[in-house]
C-alpha cells in the first residue's frame, strides 16, 4: 500500500485486502505474490502470512484520510473480488468509496463475473468516481470483457497486462469501454510482448474512439530481446501514451428499493 505508487496510471494504491490465488495464465508470474512471499513467516511484517488472503478492517477508512484528490488502485496485491473475500467486507470497501467522492477509484478484477453478480443485484448505476476493470491477458479470457460490460458502472477499463498472446478487439468488445492499458510482463520468468499485438490494440481503441494508455514493454524490448524492463521502456513509435478516460459528470448512486 503506498499513498504515492510507481505505477503508471495510477497516484495511491489501497490494499484492504491482500493475498490471493491464480485463476488464469496471466497469473503465473504475480507480481504480488513474489513480493509478498518474500517476507513469509516474518514476525510482524504485513507480509508475515505471505500471500494468502487477509482482510485488513483497519484500513477501510484510509482514503477518507487522503485529502488530495487522487487515483487509486484498490488491491493492488489483491483481488477485491476473490470468491473468499466476504460480501459484507466488499459492502464495507464500496461504502468507504462511495463517501470519498474526491477521489477516483479503480477497481480491477480476473474475477468479473463475481463482481458482475455483486454490483448488479446493488446499484441500477455507480458513480462516475468509482471505475471497474477486469485483466484480460490473451483472446482465451476475452469472455471477461462481455461480463464487465454489463456492470453497472459509468467507467469500465481493461487491463491488458501481462499482454502473453494477441487479442483481437473489434468494437463490439470496446462498446461501453472507456479506457484500455496495454503492458508487457517483466520480473522472473517473464514471456516478451509482440509489438504487432500492441498495435492492433491501438488501432482498435482508435477505431472505437477509447482512450489507450501503453504502460510498458516489459522485460523484453519490441526485437525480443530480455533487457529488463527499465531499459526496453515504454515508448511506443517513439512517444509515450497516457490517455486517461473521459469521466463523465458525476452522477447519483441509485440503489433499488
Amino acid at each position: 500500500m503506498s499513498d504515492h505508487s510507481a505505477i503508471e496510471w495510477t497516484d495511491s494504491t489501497w490494499n484492504p485486502v491482500t493475498g490471493c490465488t491464480k485463476v488464469s495464465p496471466g497469473c503465473e508470474h504475480c507480481y504480488a505474490e513474489t513480493f509478498a512471499e518474500r517476507f513469509r513467516g516474518v514476525k510482524g511484517h504485513p507480509f508475515e502470512q505471505g500471500f494468502d488472503l487477509r482482510l485488513w478492517p483497519e484500513r477501510l477508512q484510509l482514503p477518507l484520510t487522503w485529502k488530495q484528490p487522487r487515483r487509486i488502485f484498490v488491491n493492488s496485491m489483491s483481488d477485491l473480488f476473490h470468491n473468499d473475500v466476504p460480501d459484507p467486507f466488499i459492502e464495507k470497501v464500496f461504502e468507504t468509496m462511495l463517501q470519498a467522492t474526491w477521489h477516483n477509484f479503480q477497481v480491477l478484477t480476473k474475477r468479473p463475473a463475481r463482481m458482475l453478480r455483486w454490483t448488479s443485484e446493488r446499484y441500477k448505476m455507480l458513480p462516475s468516481h468509482i471505475w471497474l476493470g477486469s485483466t484480460i491477458e490473451s483472446d482465451a479470457y476475452k469472455g471477461r470483457i462481455r461480463q464487465l460490460q454489463q456492470t453497472p458502472a459509468s467507467v469500465r477499463f481493461l487491463s491488458l497486462e501481462p499482454l502473453i498472446a494477441p487479442i483481437a478487439l473489434d468494437n463490439s468488445f470496446l462498446e461501453g469501454i472507456h479506457w484500455v492499458i496495454v503492458g508487457g510482463e517483466s520480473g522472473f520468468g517473464a514471456r516478451p510482448m509482440q509489438p504487432e499485438w500492441v498495435y492492433s490494440i491501438r488501432e482498435a481503441c482508435r477505431r472505437a474512439d477509447v482512450a489507450f494508455f501503453f504502460k510498458q514493454w516489459g522485460a523484453h524490448d519490441p526485437m525480443g530481446r530480455r533487457v529488463g524492463k527499465k531499459v526496453a521502456g515504454r515508448h511506443l513509435d517513439g512517444r509515450t501514451w497516457d490517455a486517461m478516460p473521459d469521466v463523465p459528470a458525476r452522477q447519483s448512486v441509485l440503489i433499488p428499493a
